[in-house]
């Protein structure tokens, strides 16, 4: 077995070498905020609640005839939803863990 970076052997006199940083990363110029995409999810979930309500409304009406249409914008709906529902748990989950901590 090889040792690339030669640490076995040693004993222990070699210096591990430095990790990075691996919570803390600069921001890329030029990407979208944490806001700016929790926003845009927002807007998603909410055109896809429309668009199911659209079209149970428009099956009741007679307007649209295809239940599969239907059932599927009505699941899919459901599933953002949920998405965002387990997003804003675990966010919270995350907020309450830092208020536990220990300055």
């Amino acid at each position: 077995m090889s040792d690339p970076l030669g640490l076995v052997g040693s004993g222990g006199s070699t210096p591990l070498p430095a990790r990075p940083n691996q919570g803390a990363q600069a921001p890329v110029p030029g990407a979208p905020s944490f806001k700016d995409v929790l926003v845009q999810n927002l807007q998603e979930v909410n055109a896809a609640e429309q668009d199911a309500t659209r079209a149970v409304e428009d099956l009741l009406t007679g307007r649209r005839d295809d239940l599969e249409g239907v059932i599927l914008a009505t699941e899919k709906a459901d599933n953002a939803f949920r998405m965002l529902q387990a997003m804003r748990n675990k966010v919270m989950d995350a907020y309450e863990e830092i208020k536990q901590m220990r300055v």
